[in-house]
């Protein structure tokens, strides 16, 4: 024990052993809903369904054990939602790439993640994104999370002469996808762990006494890998038509890793008078290598998880934490059969309830400069009306750059910014 102790900087003044493992088992609760939601979602690009359940639960392990042991934070990791969704949606039904193709994309945006974070180029990307279009982004994630959970559990359907309308709502996909959701809703509001879990396994549940779902076990030996273990096409993502797929990819999971690390690291007071993160750079690699080591296994962009508050509100300070949620997550391997008697409509409502958590950003948007709001009310509708979130980043730069021009306020554009909208703009013109 006092080995672990001084590894991980347990003084048991403001934490213990115990501590960080009931930390670790509350922020575990909290994200479990990944293990059920992923491999729903990417086997919709027709990838394995076990295969994935199995890659989802190891990349979120190996996550939380470099977290852990490497960066020594309480931060967990997982396939992060929304990233999944423009795996699945965007790339592969949306523009017909293969899901081989998009793991390559996948394991070439982590790699340029790991240079961009050993060169230390992170801060200034970072620091030259306007804030709108960072939190734009954030949000039309969240529309494009509720539009998914809307359609995959049959509330929203399609019609030729709208494009959508109001699905049957008398019918048992959607009525199970509503009270997964007002569960999870009221379960969060009292701040109960594993509130999301807990709602899909309800639906799920009633889904099964009902006879919508054929019972199939809860425990067995894990499925698998080798459907989607190094099937990723590296060479297919090489294509130029993917460089806004591989940006979008990069993007996304760059900003999500470094709020998600402000956020958790300021909730457990670690950030010094000076305002840095502890191991800021060792956390990126460790994000950005479980990206890397996922695509490998066959998984979308595994990112830090913001549920991993929940541990330190729970005590936990330091990485025993993220190793205890990776213990977890490898436990988790075991419980495949429940994995697959998840409906979708059972995580519909889990998908909406983050939806919802996303869509919050927009509280932070000066609505006052039209300048501000023009660009980010682009990100919003584009991405979730156009069924991807490189389509709805791109169109939202484009934006930015051409009204801060027209209305005189063209010193808001940052180098970064220009490149980026020119690229953008090349791409949507010419590819």
């Amino acid at each position: 024990m006092n080995a672990i102790e001084r590894y991980f900087g347990i003084d048991g003044d403001n934490t213990t052993i115990k501590t960080e493992i009931v930390a670790g088992i509350t922020t575990f609760l909290t994200m479990a809903y990944i293990i059920f939601v992923n491999p729903n979602i990417l086997a919709e690009a027709g990838m394995d369904k076990g295969a994935v359940f199995v890659a989802t639960c190891l990349a979120a392990a190996i996550g939380c054990f470099i977290m852990g042991l490497y960066a020594r934070l309480p931060v967990a990791l997982a396939p992060g939602m929304g990233l999944n969704a423009f795996f699945t949606y965007g790339v592969v039904l949306g523009m017909g790439y293969a899901w081989q193709t998009a793991l390559g994309a996948v394991f070439l945006s982590g790699c340029i993640f790991i240079l961009l974070s050993l060169f230390k180029i992170r801060e200034w990307i970072i620091n030259s994104i306007p804030t709108a279009l960072k939190q734009g982004v954030i949000a039309g994630i969240g529309a494009f999370l509720a539009f998914i959970a809307l359609q995959s559990s049959g509330v929203i359907v399609g019609q030729d002469a709208t494009l959508v309308t109001l699905g049957d709502m008398t019918s048992f996909g959607p009525m199970m996808a509503s009270i997964g959701f007002f569960v999870i809703i009221g379960l969060s509001y009292k701040k109960i762990p594993g509130a999301v879990t807990i709602g899909i396994l309800l639906v799920a549940l009633i889904s099964l006494l009902a006879g919508h779902t054929e019972f199939a076990g809860i425990i067995s030996t894990p499925p698998s890998v080798a459907p989607t273990l190094m099937q990723l096409d590296i060479a297919g993502a090489f294509d130029v038509t993917m460089i806004s797929v591989i940006f979008a990819f990069l993007f996304v999971d760059l900003f999500d890793t470094a709020g998600t690390l402000v956020a958790t690291t300021s909730q457990a007071k670690l950030i010094d008078k000076d305002g840095n993160i502890p191991n800021m750079g060792k956390a990126l690699l460790a994000d950005s290598t479980a990206t890397v080591t996922g695509a490998m296994l066959g998984t979308s962009s595994t990112t830090s998880y913001v549920e991993s508050v929940a541990g330190i509100a729970a005590g936990g300070r330091t990485g025993l934490v993220a190793v205890t949620v990776g213990v977890l997550f490898l436990l988790s391997t075991f419980f495949a059969p429940l994995a697959g008697m998840i409906p979708a409509y059972a995580t519909a409502g889990a998908i909406f309830y983050v939806a919802v958590l996303m869509l919050g950003t927009l509280k932070d948007i000066n609505w006052a400069d039209l300048t501000d709001a023009a660009p980010v009310v682009v990100v919003l509708l584009f991405t979730p009306l156009t069924y991807s979130i490189a389509d709805g980043i791109a169109l939202g730069f484009i934006t930015f750059t051409a009204v801060k021009l027209m209305s005189g306020k063209v010193k808001e554009v940052t180098l970064p910014v220009w490149v980026l909208t020119i690229i953008l703009l090349v791409k949507i013109i010419w590819l």
